[in-house]
């Protein structure tokens, strides 16, 4: 499964990581006039002067499930210049890395959503500064609460790094809550879950208990500590804007598909 995982991160550097190397060649020209989406059997496609797109890695034609996701797709390839740079198309990287990996990837997704929430970033508090450890309960203990509540389960919290396990059943029952999910909703749950290093926040904002600018709050609260300590960077604050951009993109990707 971890090979498989692997092999998909590989295909999503088709989107993420391909928008990266670009920034350190030169850009390919635009080759197309006319942008538009529309239904098809099965989904809704961006058409460029007329034909479907397809992934830059594969060539696999991209059919989305809701019409809001090829809309927005649409105008991100519309609001290209006379280059076309990914690094300003999220969610066209973002449902290209979705379908490169293919519907054989569900199970590994869904594996390492729950597997991040095994060892939540929820769930290793810090052992001082008093101020951070009062921030951390301030945000995670009621989080861990709502989820506790919702899904009938229990974590066991523990400070500092050593590794704590958490029951079982907890884990199982994660698992089943994202059981019949589709390869869009667990593409944007791992993209949450890799931006914010939280499983179970991804899996409380896909299930109403959080909103987006909560979830984000939470998983930042370490790293706000450090800029209200050390002030903030100014390209670790381009960096952080770049991942808050993805992750709205995630988020908009969850809310087309709960439509």
């Amino acid at each position: 499964m971890r090979d498989q995982l692997e092999e998909a991160h590989q295909h999503r550097d088709d989107g993420y990581g391909r928008a990266q190397h670009l920034n350190r060649v030169e850009l390919p020209k635009r080759f197309y006039k006319d942008v538009a989406a529309g239904p098809v059997d099965g989904g809704f496609v961006v058409t460029l002067d007329g034909r479907p797109v397809r992934t830059p890695g594969k060539k696999l034609a991209v059919v989305v499930p809701a019409a809001p996701i090829a809309t927005a797709m649409a105008a991100e390839w519309a609001a290209q210049g006379e280059f076309i740079d990914p690094s300003t198309m999220p969610m066209v990287r973002l449902i290209n890395s979705a379908v490169e990996s293919g519907e054989e990837m569900i199970p590994a997704f869904r594996e390492e959503v729950v597997k991040f929430a095994s060892s939540d970033l929820l769930l290793y508090r810090a052992e001082s500064p008093q101020e951070l450890v009062s921030e951390q309960e301030l945000a995670w203990d009621s989080a861990l609460t709502t989820l506790a509540g919702h899904f009938g389960v229990t974590f066991q919290p523990t400070m500092g790094i050593m590794h704590q396990s958490q029951p079982k059943a907890t884990l199982d029952r994660l698992a089943d809550a994202l059981s019949g999910e589709n390869l869009f909703v667990l593409t944007a749950l791992v993209s949450i879950t890799g931006l914010t290093g939280s499983g179970l926040l991804a899996m409380g904002l896909w299930h109403k208990l959080f909103s987006p600018d909560r979830v984000w709050k939470a998983a930042h609260v370490d790293e706000d500590y450090q800029i209200g300590q050390w002030g903030e960077d100014e390209e670790a604050a381009e960096r952080r804007a770049k991942r808050r951009a993805e992750f709205d993109t995630a988020v908009s990707v969850l809310n087309a598909l709960r439509a």
